[in-house]
């Protein structure tokens, strides 16, 4: 795996490790099209040694993806206020336009008021 830079300007494309964070102009190739990476006529192609080594996730990046998950998956319960039916939930604010009636993650289904 490899990320691929590129610069216009100079007409430059540069294969190298895998980055950090994400950027305009950067790519992350497999293997595979990072070896068979050409450029367009005219333009140079620096490529950078990749250590094999690094390209391997370690055990720490394994556990943090594996909390990632796991924290992710977890939802906390709901509030009496979230509830659907508003059981718990106290009434609309006077001269409030439409009324929650009940929630679904972050969507509401709403109501309006009764004139």
């Amino acid at each position: 795996m490899a990320t691929l830079t590129y610069v216009y300007a100079d007409s430059t494309a540069v294969l190298g490790p895998l980055a950090t964070y994400a950027e305009p102009h950067c790519y992350d190739l497999c293997a595979e099209h990072s070896e068979r990476l050409t450029a367009p006529r005219g333009w140079e192609v620096v490529r950078l040694a990749v250590d094999p080594a690094a390209v391997r996730p370690s055990g720490d990046d394994l556990e943090a993806l594996a909390d990632a998950v796991r924290e992710a998956a977890r939802t906390p319960p709901p509030r009496p206020d979230q509830r659907p039916g508003g059981q718990g939930r106290p009434g609309p604010p006077e001269g409030a336009d439409p009324m929650e009636v009940a929630r679904r993650g972050h969507l509401r289904i709403l109501r309006s008021p009764e004139p």
